[in-house]
């Protein structure tokens, strides 16, 4: 059993920043992309960066500048530093892991449950 599990989100001023995680956890062997998805209230999901295992970073137009992720390979968790926050930013932040879970398995999509941020004076 391997999982994905969102932390960090809450209530926050503009202005203000949040630190997310995503720890995955279970029968895993190694972990390649990890990736931050948001989904803000009645539009679709939006990709919005992610962190090869290597280290290597990518950004959606629209945060670059003010998120910034990284990863601990040692904790198999990846998270999303949030600054600068703004009330577009106000969502569920979900978080994707590509699994192997054995030598030479396939490598699998996990999603987390989502974690909801809510920027907002």
């Amino acid at each position: 059993q391997v999982q994905v599990v969102e932390s960090g989100g809450g209530l926050v001023q503009p202005g203000g920043s949040l630190r997310l995680s995503c720890a995955a956890s279970g029968s895993i062997f190694s972990i390649n992309n990890m990736n931050w998805y948001r989904q803000a209230p009645g539009k679709q999901r939006e990709w919005v960066a992610v962190v090869s295992r290597g280290g290597s970073t990518y950004y959606a137009d629209s945060v670059k500048g003010r998120f910034t992720i990284s990863r601990d390979n040692t904790k198999n968790t990846a998270y999303l530093q949030i600054n600068s926050l703004k009330p577009e930013d106000t969502g569920v932040y979900y978080c994707t892991a590509s699994i192997q879970k054995v030598i030479q398995g396939i490598f699998l999509d996990v999603w987390g449950q989502g974690t909801q941020v809510t920027v907002s004076s």
